[in-house]
């Protein structure tokens, strides 16, 4: 039970803006759990996803007030806002990006993307990523 807590909290966590490392935590609780792959993406794209969503409510809630004064000199929120204008929705599908993706989930929240297709897009995207990562870890794991 603690090696899920320690996946949840740690996709969480690096979901948000906070740095932190989800997918070492993912492969060392697959090296001791390999028979429970499954159950461990569906927690680590639970917490992730709900990670994303509290830099969605960030962005929009407080993106125009305090989030402004942290977020709006940044040449990375710059661009990121710039692509997010540009491609709109579609640039969810980055959100499992390292580095671009927590500020990108930011923006979607500033850029007053709707809850629903937000949680449909990031949900893909995060997911997708623990899949990868599982498949891969399996793959080196039988060989």
């Amino acid at each position: 039970m603690e090696i899920y807590f320690s996946l949840f909290a740690a996709s969480v966590l690096s979901a948000t803006l906070i740095p932190a490392q989800s997918e070492s935590v993912l492969v060392g609780s697959m090296l001791l759990m390999p028979e429970e792959v499954l159950g461990l993406v569906i927690i680590a794209s639970f917490g992730n996803t709900l990670g994303a969503v509290v830099n969605w409510v960030l962005g929009r809630f407080f993106g125009q007030t305090i989030g402004q004064r942290f977020f709006s000199d940044t040449p990375r929120m710059r661009r990121i806002t710039n692509w997010y204008q540009r491609y709109g929705w579609l640039t969810l599908l980055g959100s499992w990006i390292p580095i671009v993706g927590d500020p990108l989930t930011f923006c979607a929240g500033v850029m007053r993307e709707p809850l629903w297709r937000f949680l449909l897009v990031v949900t893909f995207a995060k997911t997708l990523r623990y899949v990868v990562v599982a498949l891969t870890t399996l793959q080196v794991i039988a060989n």
